[in-house]
């Protein structure tokens, strides 16, 4: 009954709303395809249900905020409402494995080439990056049993970024962001920083609500003032 507890989110969401939406990519793949799942598995749903005496057979739309962004919002919008566009800054986007597949069930964005993240960093101001690991998974769940896997997964990603010019690397996933700093407290690591923390400063947000350390802050500046020379 693994997925006893996302249907029973599903069911109480859909309560109040027809649409759930979550900022984080895992959450964001287990809910969107619980939800897929309770329209196409009807026996199996069934059995899930009388699991957690709540019925759930599907209606809710599963949003991650990068489609609330893109598609309710309009990128267009954000981008006017921008106040200290954050110019200059080379980003590079990690979108792993979790936003985009399996890619019939997500439908976020192509699996093989996205563009959701660039694109919305491109209207914050930042230069988009793009790096050949950019898909590729950080080792999810296997830096709970061993970090070794997860650290040889992440250096080949921070490596891959930093070398095709990336300064930042902005994701959406607490678990990605874990595993990607896992090992890298380097001179050569760059700062890894959650995409609504350079959504919030580019519209303005003091740095401290947006939980930005100084080193952080530091490092942002530094590589804005050199690409701008």
């Amino acid at each position: 009954m693994t997925k006893a507890g996302p249907n029973r989110i599903l069911s109480r969401a859909q309560r109040e709303s027809s649409t759930l939406t979550t900022l984080c990519a895992g959450c964001y793949n287990v809910l969107k395809r619980t939800a897929f799942h309770a329209t196409h598995t009807l026996t199996p749903q069934q059995a899930i249900n009388t699991f957690n005496e709540e019925q759930f057979t599907g209606g809710v739309e599963v949003l991650h905020f990068l489609e609330v962004l893109r598609d309710r919002i309009g990128f267009d919008a954000v981008e006017k409402a921008v106040k200290a566009p954050l110019n200059g800054l080379q980003v590079g986007a990690y979108y792993g494995c979790l936003l985009l597949r399996p890619s019939d069930e997500m439908s976020l964005d192509d699996p093989n080439r996205p563009s959701i993240m660039e694109d919305l960093l491109a209207r914050l101001g930042c230069t988009p990056i793009d790096y050949p690991a950019r898909t590729q998974c950080c080792g999810s769940y296997l830096s709970v049993n061993s970090a070794e896997p997860s650290e040889a997964l992440a250096r080949d990603i921070v490596q891959s970024a930093r070398k095709s010019g990336a300064k930042v690397l902005a994701v959406s996933c607490p678990l990605c962001k874990y595993n990607l700093e896992i090992g890298l407290n380097t001179a050569d690591s760059i700062p890894i920083i959650y995409f609504t923390q350079l959504l919030g400063l580019a519209l303005g947000v003091d740095p401290q609500q947006l939980q930005l350390g100084e080193d952080q802050l530091q490092r942002i500046r530094e590589a804005q003032k050199i690409e701008a020379m």
